[in-house]
């Protein structure tokens, strides 16, 4: 079958490799109609997350149909639609029945290696991904939900992770009716965490970022925006906060963040240094491409300013993917402050079947984040051009290389 096979930092393939088979009896193998591109696999393909084994294939979106099952597989069938939980859960450890599925006990590697997911570096499995023609489902009796006639892989595609880390980042957040919410990040996962603080009752919604094709899009959707290169985003919230700040910040950048290059938040040459001195702890090794695969510059950006821009007593969620190599965090301001800090890995099962109903009764269409729909044999341009931050690259599906290629609805 084909897949997209790391390599080696800033080396991806589509490749022809093995078709998965039945491991486990919990196992199921399902024939992908669609797959996504995340911002966490730039991480790996940039070296900002380190650890990945070559010859893994990537991905931990996906929507397909269930072609083999595992005689443990109790509440499945072959042919049912289903949406794939990036995160792998066993559903029967003391975490798991918390509804942390994000850290199950499971793990290949130990109880202490935290989250297992599709794609990712070693210590996650490492489980070979999604961005491909077949894949094996550990668990699936868990992992898999199944879907609705009237949910389109479209929708469902959104249903995989970034929808449910959007939500999870605006739960974690604590936001209550009328609170005044920041949200740094207007990705994929940054513009599903500004529909889901709307969704808790958030009053205000600033965003922040610097694309103008993401900018637009946070607009659309009610978000009052906030260019980091063409004005100073803490002294602009505290402007429109009345000199207080906001009450919840949600940071959906992760280590790949980006310092401001104009305006009046440009950094010093000090601050300048000190990033440089950052990115070279957090990714050793890096293997630029032109204009391709170059890690963010700033790597504790978006933590800074989230925790600058809060009011005192306020929450910080932090849902942007962070190595366990990143050690930096003004941890002085937030204690200053009495702010509440919450993160973590989104456990993807505990939300999906939630945000599966909504989607299925028209409560909310998530298709308006979903930008481009490319053919597997397109994937490495895809990649390329979603990396290099394209105007209108937000988020980008992978269908079967016998699917055409089109403009998402």
């Amino acid at each position: 079958m084909k897949a997209v096979v790391f390599h080696g930092v800033g080396d991806i393939r589509l490749d022809d490799v093995r078709e998965p088979k039945i491991k486990e009896p919990t196992d199921a193998i399902v024939r992908l109609t669609a797959s996504a591109i995340c911002g966490t696999d730039l991480h790996f393909v940039r070296g900002t997350m380190s650890g990945m084994k070559p010859g893994t294939i990537l991905g931990h979106e996906g929507v397909g149909v269930v072609e083999e099952l595992g005689k443990d597989v109790r509440n499945l069938r072959k042919g049912d639609r289903v949406v794939v939980a990036s995160t792998i859960a066993c559903g029967t450890c003391s975490y798991c029945r918390a509804g942390y599925q994000s850290q199950c006990d499971k793990n290949p590697n130990g109880k202490q290696a935290g989250t297992a997911f599709f794609g990712g570096p070693i210590q996650t499995g490492p489980f070979d991904g999604l961005q491909a023609e077949f894949a094996r489902v550990p668990f699936a009796h868990v992992g898999l939900v199944k879907l609705p006639d009237g949910v389109s892989d479209d929708q469902a595609i959104l249903l995989s992770d970034i929808f449910p880390t959007g939500y999870f980042g605006a739960e974690i957040a604590e936001i209550t009716p009328g609170d005044t919410v920041a949200v740094f990040g207007c990705g994929p996962v940054g513009l599903f965490a500004i529909v889901s603080a709307q969704m808790l009752g958030a009053d205000r919604v600033l965003a922040i970022d610097t694309v103008p094709s993401r900018l637009d899009m946070a607009r659309a959707l009610g978000a009052e925006v906030i260019d980091y290169n063409e004005e100073d985003p803490i002294e602009t919230i505290q402007r429109l906060t009345d000199g207080i700040g906001v009450d919840r910040a949600i940071d959906a950048v992760g280590v790949d963040a980006n310092r401001p290059h104009a305006g009046p938040a440009k950094v010093s040459r000090e601050e300048k240094k000190e990033a440089e001195r950052m990115i070279e702890q957090v990714a050793p090794r890096t293997n630029e491409d032109g204009d391709n695969w170059h890690p963010g510059d700033a790597p504790s950006q978006a933590l800074t300013w989230a925790v600058e821009a809060l009011a005192k007593a306020g929450t910080l969620s932090i849902i942007g993917v962070y190595p366990p190599q990143m050690k930096w965090f003004p941890i002085g301001i937030a204690m200053s402050r009495n702010l509440t800090v919450n993160m973590g890995n989104c456990p993807h099962r505990r939300f999906i079947p939630k945000l599966l109903d909504l989607v299925a009764s028209g409560v909310v269409d998530p298709t308006k984040i979903l930008t481009n729909r490319e053919p597997l044999v397109s994937v490495i341009d895809a990649y390329k051009a979603f990396d290099r931050r394209m105007p209108g690259w937000v988020k980008v599906e992978l269908a079967p290389a016998s699917a055409p290629a089109k403009k998402a609805a």
